[in-house]
């Protein structure tokens, strides 16, 4: 064999082993999946359950949601848990990611009352869990506000920053000798933009530019009351870790010109919860403050829209974290310029998004596919706080439902393949990934018409039978082969 050859063969031997060593989970590595409690439970008024800002929604206003669904039933998870677990143990998942309703623990928010048989179920549930050898990653807020809390104003009301900690209280109480992964929060972006339209998420309030950062503040506080109440009181005998999940959607310049913008998109969306808790300085995003400050302003408020932390709130919510959590789906195109009504936090971000026509589709108008985003964002989380354990609590693909989801199976492992990148090659410090979503559930808006699952499940039976998808198949591979299939590299 010619020299030239042979060293031909031997880059090419080396470069193989490369990828095959960079799409391989580092060891102690979690995998799983997730789910959220109204998505999946059920049950919505049984054993002692008290009512919650999405019953009230479907009930009261069903004719925002697409189909007039709502999540009365939705899996039947509260009766079939059971399965759910199953599922999980036959995938070899070592983490599951589900949340626990405020209103079942609490069914008034507060907790002068505890309902026993919530407490039950989710003992059953985690219990369950371990005896399987998964662990429970659980969080304690996924939207599902009590009413009678949402009765005393929501979360633009500071004082349920208390109550969140009362009610956290009573968590690690009943759950905290078993659970060692709490969630404070998941999506705040997203449940503080339910205070901006009459047509949004629940409790769809439109306050638009105001009601939105009033929540922020609240859970910016109620996150910091929880982690010093935990560190006070539990986490001396628990040794659980807490962190907070936060979603952003990746945000690409058209042109070098349009940088600044998509650096704005970034705190405004993710910055604005995540600076106060994981950078050196903490308070909000100076680039926050100071376009609020002034937009504020020239609109004619005579205080700013932006309810300011003290310097007491900023360096008690500094350090509050064990880990980040990121809930990432795709990317925009963004560009310098303004967008959005008056007062509104489009307007204030001053960047307008559009998205690339060449990016792959999928169900939900939002979602386009791009792999290599979730690299990039996970770049810009480390280099901005110092390189933080992240888990990637969320990441998956909405179709119209089928078994053959091949689409999903390209979106997951594209994905992970990019996410892998960041962790061999850039150094991020990624430590776990849980799979949106264990079952097709109840997906909020836009009810049951787009599914995320990667097990079917057939909400025209009342046994709610589950069926493994397609994707199902090949993350079970990969969670017990710790890699992503040659099949499915370059």
């Amino acid at each position: 064999m010619k020299f030239q050859t042979v060293c031909i063969v031997i880059l090419v031997t080396i470069g193989f082993a490369a990828a095959q060593n960079n799409t391989t989970f580092p060891d102690g590595f979690l995998l799983g999946a997730a789910t959220a409690s109204y998505q999946i439970e059920g049950g919505w008024n049984a054993d002692g359950k008290g009512v919650n800002i999405w019953d009230t929604l479907t009930h009261e206003r069903s004719y925002l949601v697409v189909d007039r669904s709502n999540g009365d039933v939705a899996d039947d998870s509260y009766n079939l848990y059971m399965e759910d677990v199953k599922l999980l143990k036959n995938m070899g998942a070592q983490l599951y990611r589900f949340s626990i309703s405020w209103a079942r623990i609490l069914p008034e928010g507060h907790d002068y009352k505890v309902n026993q048989a919530g407490i039950d179920y989710y003992n059953r549930l985690i219990n369950a869990l371990l005896d399987n050898g998964i662990e429970p990653m659980v969080t304690m807020y996924h939207w599902d506000l009590p009413q009678k809390l949402q009765d005393l104003g929501g979360w633009p009301n500071r004082e349920l920053a208390t109550y969140a900690e009362n009610y956290a209280r009573v968590l690690f109480k009943n759950f905290g000798d078993r659970v060692k992964l709490w969630i404070t929060f998941n999506e705040p972006r997203t449940f503080m933009d339910a205070y901006t339209s009459d047509t949004g998420m629940a409790p769809s309030i439109n306050a638009p530019g105001i009601g939105d950062y009033l929540t922020a503040r609240t859970v910016i506080l109620a996150h910091a009351n929880i982690y010093r109440m935990y560190e006070r009181e539990f986490k001396q005998q628990q040794q659980g870790k807490i962190g907070i999940s936060l979603d952003n959607a990746w945000c690409e310049p058209i042109s070098t010109n349009d940088v600044d913008a998509c650096e704005r998109f970034q705190e405004f969306n993710l910055g604005i919860f995540a600076h106060p808790i994981f950078s050196k300085e903490g308070n909000y995003p100076s680039v926050v403050i100071e376009r609020v400050d002034a937009n504020s302003k020239a609109e004619g408020f005579t205080t700013s829209r932006l309810p300011k932390l003290t310097s007491e709130e900023v360096n008690n919510t500094i350090g509050t974290y064990d880990f980040f959590g990121l809930n990432f789906y795709t990317a925009n195109l963004g560009k310098d310029g303004v967008e959005g009504g008056i007062p509104s936090r489009g307007r204030d971000t001053g960047a307008i998004l559009s998205q690339d026509p060449s990016w792959p589709e999928s169900a939900s108008s939002w979602l386009r596919v791009v792999p290599w985003a979730i690299r990039k964002q996970l770049n810009w989380i480390a280099n901005a706080y110092g390189n933080p354990p992240i888990y990637v609590t969320e990441n998956g693909y909405s179709d119209y439902g089928g078994l053959n989801d091949t689409s999903r199976v390209f979106y997951y492992t594209e994905y992970m393949k990019e996410m892998l990148k960041a962790i061999h090659i850039d150094g991020v410090n990624v430590v776990g990934y849980t799979a949106w979503s264990l079952l097709d559930n109840f997906e909020w808006l836009r009810g049951y018409t787009e599914r995320f699952g990667i097990h079917d499940v057939n909400f025209n039976d009342p046994s709610r039978p589950r069926t493994p998808k397609e994707s199902a198949k090949v993350l079970t591979e990969i969670f017990n082969t710790r890699k992503i299939p040659d099949r499915f590299l370059d």
